[in-house]
């Protein structure tokens, strides 16, 4: 099912998220099932369960087929499907690389965030199996931006220079964004 994305200015994107602590619970299976449905009908890169109203340490990102390029990102490279509960980031070095971010909770604007250039991340899949991986590039720009969410912030927190945060069809003339 998918399920409507809270916008920036809902006070529920704003909450820490909650640990997930029963991985059985059929409702997070369903959860699972919507918001990835939800994040492909809206073309998303990612999408955490605060931006559907639920105050739950659960990200996902990616798609199964790593030939898909999202078609919001289409220069980005793939990244691998991924179901992440109660995440864990650790930078693996200070390097911090800048790059554009849309979110589909701040629909039509994109801006220039700052970002740990290699990180590794860690959490749980639904059948409780440890996640642990490195990455680079845009996967981990990806998995900081959702984890993002679960604390709180939205990317916009994070422009330093709003001379680089706008509307996507100004800053990117022809490109088809609207739904960002």
């Amino acid at each position: 099912m998918i399920r409507p994305i809270l916008r920036m200015g809902d006070p529920r994107l704003l909450r820490v998220a909650e640990r997930v602590h029963d991985l059985q619970a059929p409702e997070l299976s369903t959860l699972v099932d919507d918001m990835f449905e939800t994040m492909h009908a809206a073309d998303g890169a990612g999408l955490a369960a605060p931006q559907v109203g639920v105050p739950l340490r659960v990200v996902i990102f990616g798609y199964s087929d790593p030939s898909i390029r999202n078609p919001r990102y289409p220069d980005a490279d793939p990244v691998p499907q991924t179901i992440l509960l109660n995440p864990l980031i650790e930078p693996l070095s200070n390097e911090e690389e800048e790059g554009w971010e849309g979110c589909l909770s701040v629909p039509g604007l994109r801006g220039m965030v700052l970002r740990y250039a290699r990180i590794r991340y860690r959490g749980v899949d639904l059948r409780g199996n440890a996640i642990d991986r490195e990455a680079d590039g845009f996967h981990a720009r990806v998995v900081q931006h959702e984890c993002d969410h679960l604390d709180g912030i939205l990317y916009p927190m994070r422009v330093r220079d709003f001379s680089r945060f706008g509307y996507t069809d100004i800053l990117f003339p022809g490109m088809s964004d609207a739904d960002d």
